[in-house]
């Protein structure tokens, strides 16, 4: 039997959940008590170059369309449960995902949540992320994760293009969801959001926030033509009317630009947004070390910077890899999948992190503070609890983990200079 005729083969149950959560997950890493709807939207950029067919004497102008997979609580009563039909790597292969929201399900009503945007690596697609998408939701959120046209599986296109439109796409998308009307309008705080970008989304995220490009970047022979990324330039007209009060936060996943100089310190320096970067310590796609350049030149805000020792560039971010992803003759589950670490651990954790910074920063939860106040090192970490759950003053365990699991982990803060 092939390997397709394999899969062809496998019961219903068999299909991918997004929603797993581990017995060793950390505290807040479980789903919320809210019940789930999930709609797909799509909104529409007019005017904007084409940077597909602009040369450096001419920039055309079209009308680009954005999909958004928005995730929102559900009216009381809603059966949870549904699936997605995502296209994985190869761009042609789809896959289905199963999780925990309901279809164009009623909203919930009498209340408003904090909106946080998702925003994919290059390539991706807004299902990537769909196990944040779902699990921030069931915790009083909207998300909204963006499917960024010349970026995903079935439409990737010149890098350019993502350079140029990432964090415009991210900026349009905040006003959108904002702005939103109806009933999903209605529960979406719009004055309140946050950010989750991975890779190329990370790098979107951090200009969004306020760090001007360089001007290294700009002669690169994948850089879109007619010195569009001096728009995205500190002090640049574009970069400046990015700027957005509604953006609270950020968490950068393995943010790509540094290890190619988009930024100096003058330009990193500009955020002043809270901050977490989440990374593996032998990421050689965004390059650990200058990823942690990143963490070391937002000097303008707190921020912290959050390790998966040994682990590569889908730290914390990629879903598992989906049963169709094994076939070795598509050659794509190194996409998804770590060499060391699980991904539903990985996802778990960065659930936990994301629900403890967003919910301080967008909800002004004091208590979650407690789980970002912690031992650099996990390993350093002693554990030490009475038999009847009580805390010794040598307890210095990461604050949510469980004994024995904060391991491989680091976890550093920095404040503002």
């Amino acid at each position: 039997m092939t390997f397709a005729a394999a899969i062809a083969a496998l019961p219903a149950w068999a299909d991918h959940p997004i929603d797993v959560v581990r017995p060793d997950a950390p505290t807040l890493a479980p789903f919320g008590d809210r019940v789930i709807g999930v709609r797909t939207m799509t909104f529409t950029r007019e005017g904007v170059v084409d940077v597909l067919n602009a040369t450096e004497d001419a920039q055309p102008t079209y009308d680009r369309d954005l999909t958004v997979e928005i995730w929102y609580p559900a009216a009381e009563g809603t059966e949870p449960g549904g699936t997605y039909e995502a296209t994985l790597r190869d761009g042609e292969t789809t896959t289905t995902l199963t999780g925990r929201a309901a279809r164009d399900a009623a909203p919930a009503s009498g209340e408003t949540f904090p909106l946080v945007l998702i925003s994919h690596g290059y390539p991706g697609n807004r299902f990537l992320m769909s196990h944040l998408g779902e699990n921030l939701a069931s915790k009083g959120y909207v998300t909204a994760s963006i499917d960024h046209t010349d970026s995903t599986y079935s439409d990737m296109a010149a890098f350019g293009s993502t350079l140029y439109n990432r964090p415009q796409d991210q900026a349009f998308v905040l006003d959108q969801m904002a702005g939103l009307e109806g009933d999903l309008g209605a529960i979406i705080d719009g004055d309140t959001a946050g950010l989750i970008g991975y890779s190329m989304g990370g790098y979107g995220a951090l200009i969004f926030a306020g760090a001007g490009l360089d001007a290294a970047p700009l002669d690169l022979a994948y850089a879109p033509p007619g010195g569009l990324l001096e728009e995205l330039q500190v002090g640049a007209d574009l970069h400046e009317s990015l700027s957005d009060e509604r953006l609270k936060a950020v968490i950068a996943i393995g943010p790509w630009g540094r290890n190619r100089d988009f930024w100096s310190a003058e330009g990193l320096s500009q955020i002043d947004l809270p901050l977490m970067i989440m990374a593996g310590s032998v990421d050689d796609v965004s390059v650990y070390d200058d990823m942690r350049t990143i963490f070391d030149e937002t000097t303008g805000t707190r921020r912290h910077l959050l390790t998966f020792e040994d682990a590569n560039h889908n730290a914390a971010a990629p879903m598992p890899a989906p049963p169709e992803a094994m076939d070795p003759e598509l050659d794509i589950f190194s996409h998804y999948g770590d060499a060391v670490w699980d991904n539903r651990r990985m996802n778990n954790i960065a659930q936990h992190f994301a629900t403890a910074f967003m919910d301080l920063h967008l909800k002004g939860d004091s208590a979650k503070a407690d789980y970002l106040d912690l031992v650099e090192n996990a390993s350093d970490g002693v554990w030490s609890v009475d038999d009847d759950g009580t805390e010794q003053d040598d307890h210095t365990y990461w604050e949510g983990f469980p004994e024995r699991t904060a391991v491989g982990l680091r976890f550093e803060t920095r404040e503002a200079e």
